[in-house]
């Protein structure tokens, strides 16, 4: 029996990162009745798999938005790609040319560079999976928006331009 050969067509898997001898012990388990580390202003943040927890690999929120709890505009990252799986609920993600109605299921995918959004338009509460590839520390931009924007405080366009660079956000 003739097995697939994962160079046949240019793939190959990634470069050897783990040298010792023998494996070790080292997976950890968060439970899904863990609380949220982030309240937003239109839900919850969990943060399954930090990019510090992962060694810079990738990162793995659960975004839960409440019902009308709107979300970013349309913006790019440099240095990292972005991928959405709809748990459930509608999510309207912004693709660079429209906003396309996603439900329970549905995954999007969107590379370094690549313009896009999301909110909760709707009249239910959404959920969704965000992972980011490699491991930026996302958790200091959501936790820092939320602080910028606690009520009372006034942020100037510049400073939240800075802000927002200083996390790799691009807003259009």
């Amino acid at each position: 029996m003739s097995y697939p050969d994962p160079r046949r067509d240019g793939s190959s898997y990634p470069k050897t990162t783990y040298f010792e001898d023998a494996p070790e012990a080292t997976a950890w388990l968060r439970r899904a009745d863990a609380p949220a580390e982030l309240r937003t202003g239109g839900g919850y943040a969990h943060y399954l798999a930090t990019g510090q927890a992962t060694r810079g690999q990738f990162g793995l929120f659960k975004w839960d938005m409440e019902a009308k709890a709107g979300g970013p505009g349309a913006h790019f990252h440099r240095t990292f790609s972005e991928s959405f799986f709809v748990l459930s609920g509608s999510v309207r993600i912004y693709d660079g040319n429209d906003w396309l109605e996603t439900g329970s299921g549905d995954f999007v995918f969107v590379p370094e560079g690549g313009v896009h959004g999301f909110r909760n338009d709707s009249d239910e509460p959404a959920s969704m999976l965000i992972l980011f590839s490699p491991g930026a520390p996302r958790e200091w931009y959501f936790e820092g928006l939320v602080e910028m924007f606690k009520p009372g405080n006034e942020v100037s366009p510049e400073e939240f331009k800075e802000f927002c660079e200083r996390h790799d956000n691009y807003y259009l």
